[in-house]
Protein backbone atom coordinates (compact mmCIF):
# COMPACT_ATOMS: atom_id res chain seq x y z
CA UNK A 1 0.00 0.00 0.00
CA UNK A 2 1.41 3.60 -0.98
CA UNK A 3 0.45 6.63 0.47
CA UNK A 4 -2.88 8.02 1.32
CA UNK A 5 -4.43 9.78 -1.55
CA UNK A 6 -7.46 10.80 0.40
CA UNK A 7 -8.80 10.66 3.43
CA UNK A 8 -12.86 11.58 4.63
CA UNK A 9 -15.38 10.60 7.11
CA UNK A 10 -18.94 11.05 6.10
CA UNK A 11 -21.41 11.35 9.55
CA UNK A 12 -24.72 9.16 9.13
CA UNK A 13 -27.78 10.27 11.28
CA UNK A 14 -29.92 7.29 12.83
CA UNK A 15 -33.58 7.36 11.63
CA UNK A 16 -33.43 9.97 9.04
CA UNK A 17 -33.99 8.76 5.96
CA UNK A 18 -34.84 12.41 4.43
CA UNK A 19 -30.93 12.02 4.09
CA UNK A 20 -30.42 8.34 3.69
CA UNK A 21 -28.08 8.14 0.73
CA UNK A 22 -26.45 11.56 0.60
CA UNK A 23 -22.76 10.01 2.17
CA UNK A 24 -22.42 7.03 -0.37
CA UNK A 25 -23.56 9.76 -3.05
CA UNK A 26 -20.69 12.07 -1.72
CA UNK A 27 -18.42 9.34 -1.86
CA UNK A 28 -19.35 8.18 -5.47
CA UNK A 29 -19.02 11.78 -6.28
CA UNK A 30 -15.56 11.84 -4.97
CA UNK A 31 -14.32 8.82 -6.42
CA UNK A 32 -15.01 9.38 -10.26
CA UNK A 33 -13.38 13.05 -9.60
CA UNK A 34 -10.55 10.83 -8.52
CA UNK A 35 -10.67 9.07 -12.03
CA UNK A 36 -11.28 5.87 -10.91
CA UNK A 37 -12.33 2.87 -13.46
CA UNK A 38 -15.94 3.15 -13.03
CA UNK A 39 -17.12 -0.77 -12.20
CA UNK A 40 -15.22 -0.17 -9.03
CA UNK A 41 -16.86 3.16 -8.32
CA UNK A 42 -20.24 1.30 -9.36
CA UNK A 43 -18.93 -1.72 -6.43
CA UNK A 44 -18.02 0.86 -3.67
CA UNK A 45 -21.15 2.91 -4.16
CA UNK A 46 -23.57 -0.07 -3.86
CA UNK A 47 -21.44 -1.43 -0.92
CA UNK A 48 -21.64 2.19 0.31
CA UNK A 49 -25.28 2.56 0.29
CA UNK A 50 -25.79 -0.22 1.88
CA UNK A 51 -23.83 0.22 4.88
CA UNK A 52 -25.52 3.77 5.05
CA UNK A 53 -28.90 2.41 4.90
CA UNK A 54 -27.69 0.04 7.70
CA UNK A 55 -27.15 2.86 9.94
CA UNK A 56 -30.12 4.76 9.25
CA UNK A 57 -32.25 1.73 10.05
CA UNK A 58 -30.40 -0.47 12.32
CA UNK A 59 -27.95 2.06 14.42
CA UNK A 60 -27.76 4.91 17.14
CA UNK A 61 -25.90 6.57 14.36
CA UNK A 62 -22.39 6.78 12.98
CA UNK A 63 -19.70 7.30 10.53
CA UNK A 64 -18.12 6.10 7.30
CA UNK A 65 -14.20 6.21 6.58
CA UNK A 66 -12.98 6.64 3.12
CA UNK A 67 -9.53 6.11 2.27
CA UNK A 68 -7.96 6.21 -0.74
CA UNK A 69 -4.47 5.01 -1.66
CA UNK A 70 -2.83 4.34 -4.93
CA UNK A 71 -3.75 1.01 -4.95
CA UNK A 72 -6.50 0.70 -2.51
CA UNK A 73 -9.45 1.85 -1.28
CA UNK A 74 -11.13 1.19 2.34
CA UNK A 75 -14.51 1.86 3.66
CA UNK A 76 -14.33 1.88 7.49
CA UNK A 77 -17.74 1.88 9.01
CA UNK A 78 -18.35 2.58 12.89
CA UNK A 79 -21.71 2.79 14.39
CA UNK A 80 -23.39 3.31 18.24
CA UNK A 81 -25.29 0.46 19.37
CA UNK A 82 -27.20 -1.58 19.58
CA UNK A 83 -24.56 -4.17 17.72
CA UNK A 84 -25.74 -7.33 16.22
CA UNK A 85 -26.80 -10.34 18.56
CA UNK A 86 -25.77 -13.18 15.80
CA UNK A 87 -23.33 -12.26 12.97
CA UNK A 88 -23.55 -15.03 11.05
CA UNK A 89 -27.22 -14.90 10.95
CA UNK A 90 -27.35 -11.34 10.29
CA UNK A 91 -25.16 -12.34 7.09
CA UNK A 92 -27.90 -14.65 5.57
CA UNK A 93 -29.17 -13.63 2.48
CA UNK A 94 -32.95 -12.41 3.57
CA UNK A 95 -32.34 -12.34 7.34
CA UNK A 96 -33.26 -8.68 8.52
CA UNK A 97 -34.37 -7.16 11.36
CA UNK A 98 -36.11 -3.94 10.20
CA UNK A 99 -39.42 -3.01 11.48
CA UNK A 100 -42.68 -3.10 9.63
CA UNK A 101 -42.38 0.83 8.94
CA UNK A 102 -38.90 0.58 7.77
CA UNK A 103 -40.09 -2.37 5.07
CA UNK A 104 -43.14 -0.59 4.20
CA UNK A 105 -40.98 2.31 3.04
CA UNK A 106 -39.53 -0.38 0.59
CA UNK A 107 -36.06 -1.23 2.92
CA UNK A 108 -35.23 -4.13 5.30
CA UNK A 109 -35.29 -7.05 2.78
CA UNK A 110 -32.15 -8.48 4.26
CA UNK A 111 -29.56 -8.16 1.23
CA UNK A 112 -27.45 -5.06 3.00
CA UNK A 113 -24.47 -7.20 4.64
CA UNK A 114 -24.41 -10.34 2.02
CA UNK A 115 -24.50 -6.86 -0.83
CA UNK A 116 -21.29 -5.67 0.84
CA UNK A 117 -19.66 -8.51 0.94
CA UNK A 118 -20.21 -9.75 -2.41
CA UNK A 119 -18.80 -6.02 -3.81
CA UNK A 120 -16.10 -5.71 -1.76
CA UNK A 121 -12.76 -7.60 -2.43
CA UNK A 122 -12.08 -7.58 1.29
CA UNK A 123 -14.98 -7.50 3.99
CA UNK A 124 -14.85 -7.77 7.85
CA UNK A 125 -17.94 -7.35 10.39
CA UNK A 126 -17.09 -7.08 14.30
CA UNK A 127 -20.07 -6.33 16.92
CA UNK A 128 -20.67 -6.11 20.54
CA UNK A 129 -24.23 -5.60 21.77
CA UNK A 130 -24.90 -2.83 23.34
CA UNK A 131 -21.44 -1.22 21.81
CA UNK A 132 -21.91 -0.77 18.11
CA UNK A 133 -20.70 -2.39 15.03
CA UNK A 134 -17.23 -1.71 12.78
CA UNK A 135 -17.28 -3.00 8.75
CA UNK A 136 -14.20 -2.64 6.97
CA UNK A 137 -14.31 -3.55 3.66
CA UNK A 138 -11.36 -3.20 0.86
CA UNK A 139 -11.69 -2.74 -2.99
CA UNK A 140 -8.57 -3.00 -5.47
CA UNK A 141 -7.80 -0.81 -8.06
Amino acid sequence: MGAITLKESYPVEAGDFSTAGEASGKIKRVLKKLGIDSAIVRRVAVAAYEVELNLVIHSMGGHMDLIVEPDYLQLNVHDRGPGIPDVDLAMREGYSTASDDVRTMGFGAGMGLPNMRRNANDFSIRSTVGVGTDIEMGFKL
